[in-house]
């Protein structure tokens, strides 16, 4: 029996343990797919942060479009993917948060 009750902030709690102890423990080759997405995502971000702010006049409408088809690829996995996500879905999600924080990332460094 465990001392703790079984609450809704407890399962909560025991969610979102779960969920991050599957993006941290596996075999080595799905934690290095899942690395390797994340950063490729943030090196994309960055480049195309780099070579559009020459192109285009304003870096906020370039920042927004680029987070909306990111969002457009959560939409597309909820319709496609009902109960189970598989290894390409995950991994465009690590590609997808990669990107998002490099765009982020970019949006303190042209405040500052």
């Amino acid at each position: 029996m465990s001392a703790l009750q079984r609450t809704r902030l407890s399962k909560v709690q025991n969610g979102v343990g779960r969920i991050l102890a599957e993006g941290v423990v596996g075999p080595w080759w799905l934690i290095s797919l899942r690395l390797i997405a994340l950063l490729f995502g943030f090196f994309s971000a960055s480049v195309l942060a780099g070579s559009l702010s020459n192109l285009l006049p304003s870096r906020t409408i370039t920042a927004l479009i680029a987070v909306g088809l990111c969002e457009l690829l959560v939409l597309f996995r909820q319709v496609f993917c009902k109960n189970s996500v598989p290894l390409h879905w995950r991994l465009l999600d690590n590609l997808r948060i990669g990107f998002v924080y490099a765009v982020i990332l970019e949006a303190f460094k042209v405040g500052s």
